[in-house]
């Protein structure tokens, strides 16, 4: 995502986020669904796609820290392309079928297809938050998905600018600004914790997505 992001810009798209839908789509990918894929992307689309169910399928028993690290390892083998020249949109949130299928996506694409894999894997929602940072070094608004293997717990964070998974207190190249997931925005502190100022809700993008998603695509 290479644009700025501002305070209040930020706080009214994330405010009216539920992220809890995720967990009602069926996983599972069809033959239809593959025949489509191959027709709009093409064979390495449909390779990439059934790429991502044998990790979802090989990862199932796996502990919690070893299915971040797969999860995270697999979407990270793709590029960042910002929306504007991928998808021609100022803003545009893909499925994790278009990322994949595409091959590139922005931050926002690597974190939504990471927590739609790792809920799909039995890690539960309260575990997980998506969280708006500032990339100091990029000078820039980034986002990252923060895992908390507890309440209290620092959490760790999942991300493509950096591919190890580190605490967030070890990421010193990023400010934490928002964080949410379907139970609300919170607004964060140090280490990736906030006090919660917003529950879930609806918006433009997300409904967009979630449709899309309903859809297979």
């Amino acid at each position: 995502m290479v644009r700025h992001l501002t305070f209040i810009s930020v706080l009214l798209v994330v405010m009216l986020i539920c992220f809890d839908l995720l967990a009602d789509i069926p996983f599972q990918i069809s033959a239809k669904q593959y025949a489509r894929i191959a027709e709009e992307y093409g064979d390495s689309a449909v390779d990439r796609v059934k790429s991502w169910q044998e990790i979802i399928a090989e990862s199932s028993n796996l502990d919690e820290d070893e299915k971040l690290y797969e999860i995270n390892r697999f979407f990270n083998q793709l590029a960042f392309v910002d929306d504007i020249e991928h998808w021609g949109k100022e803003d545009y949130w893909a499925t994790p079928i278009e990322f994949l299928a595409t091959d590139a996506g922005d931050c926002e694409d690597f974190t939504i297809a990471k927590y739609y894999s790792l809920r799909a894997l039995g890690i539960p929602e309260e575990k997980m938050r998506l969280m708006y940072v500032k990339a100091l070094r990029l000078n820039q608004a980034h986002m990252v998905l923060a895992y908390f293997s507890s309440p209290d717990a620092v959490p760790l964070i999942l991300d493509n600018l950096n591919p190890r998974i580190m605490p967030a207190h070890r990421r010193t190249d990023l400010l934490p600004v928002y964080s949410f997931n379907g139970e609300g925005l919170w607004l964060a502190k140090a280490q990736g914790r906030g006090r919660q100022v917003q529950s879930g809700g609806n918006n433009s993008l997300w409904a967009d997505l979630t449709e899309r998603i309903e859809q297979g695509r």
